[in-house]
């Protein structure tokens, strides 16, 4: 029997934000109708990549966009979800990157060995940083977490014997199966596909469960939250260490898709641009973090022809979504349910 004050105790989520689509929970709008159905057929054009294109360009770009898929879906969780703002994921990234990297390149391990040794390493220190960190709140969290991605970025640069310093880490070898290596692009990209869908299967699982309507309850107010017996510390830090995983997770495919890894793609800029892209997708929006990764992968390689100019365009128009979408591109399925019901009256 639930009893008052648990995480299933009907009173304990009164106080959640209504979920915002269906397939995360919600039931109104207009993704929530056509997002599970449509989310499948995507998902499965998307596995046909590399099948029906041998353009090397285009397979690179959906391996880019898995990637950013998991690492926007995962600081998702945390943010729009859990209401902590970090900037530190970057510095889980690379810290699954270069664990892997190290695995193989510098101990001649098995290369399948990096993928478990990335998620625990990213797990265990967001454990060991959340514990001093997560007890702040607000700018504190996001100043404290950006200071741990700065401390991994100064260790990627000066720990050359292990992580090759400024120069990037060679030598990594890739995965394969025998004599089968997944050393192109088309070749891991499966194996890519395949972790980031059960990434986002996992998270649609946890949304929509106890915890997640836990999760929503300390993001809409941590106090009445632990009023009604959420351990907000202990939820906080759970989900730290479970999108730190994550996150290592993708830095370890990133560096088997690519055979080599740099500090530069792991300072702190990336994590204020990955903060960025949860905002512009959607907080707390589980499509959000779809859209967000498109326009990630996409909007530098539209751009890329303006050189200079690329950033003031990027950024005028993430404000003008902002402007006129607070809830992030997402949220035009809100807005469009809002139209079209009075119309109907």
């Amino acid at each position: 029997m639930t009893q008052p004050g648990d995480v299933g105790d009907p009173a304990s989520t009164a106080i959640a934000p209504v979920a915002v689509d269906r397939f995360a929970g919600g039931n109104s709008t207009l993704l929530g109708r056509i997002g599970p159905l449509a989310f499948c057929v995507f998902w499965l054009l998307l596995l046909s990549i590399p099948f029906v294109t041998r353009n090397d360009y285009i397979v690179s770009l959906g391996v880019s966009f898995l990637i950013n898929l998991m690492l926007i879906a995962s600081l998702n969780l945390l943010i729009g979800y859990c209401g902590q703002i970090s900037l530190g994921h970057a510095g889980f990234f690379g810290l699954g990157a270069y664990t892997a990297g190290i695995v193989s390149a510098k101990f001649g391990i098995n290369p399948w060995a990096g993928l478990p040794a990335s998620c625990i390493a990213a797990a265990l220190v967001a454990v060991l940083i959340g514990i001093p960190v997560l007890r702040l709140k607000g700018h504190y969290l996001a100043m404290a977490t950006l200071g741990f991605n700065a401390i991994l970025s100064v260790l990627f640069n000066q720990l050359v014997s292990l992580t090759g310093g400024p120069n990037g880490l060679l030598g990594v070898k890739p995965l394969g199966f025998g004599t089968y290596l997944l050393d192109t692009q088309a070749r891991i990209f499966p194996l890519l596909w395949l972790c980031a869908g059960l990434v986002m299967l996992g998270l649609n699982n946890l949304i929509k469960s106890r915890v997640g309507r836990a999760l929503r309850a300390l993001a809409g107010s941590e106090l009445a939250a632990e009023s009604l017996g959420v351990n907000a510390f202990r939820y906080k830090l759970i989900v730290f260490a479970l999108t730190g995983s994550i996150a290592g997770l993708a830095g370890c495919l990133y560096i088997e898709s690519n055979l080599y890894a740099s500090p530069d793609s792991f300072d702190f800029s990336v994590s204020i641009l990955l903060l960025a892209m949860v905002a512009l997708g959607g907080w707390g929006r589980y499509f959000g973090a779809v859209l967000g990764a498109l326009i990630y992968t996409a909007a530098p390689e539209i751009l890329r022809t303006l050189q200079d100019a690329q950033l003031l365009i990027f950024g005028a128009g993430m404000i003008l979504v902002l402007q006129f979408f607070p809830r992030g591109l997402a949220g035009i399925g809100d807005a469009a349910v809002r139209l079209w019901r009075p119309s109907r009256s």
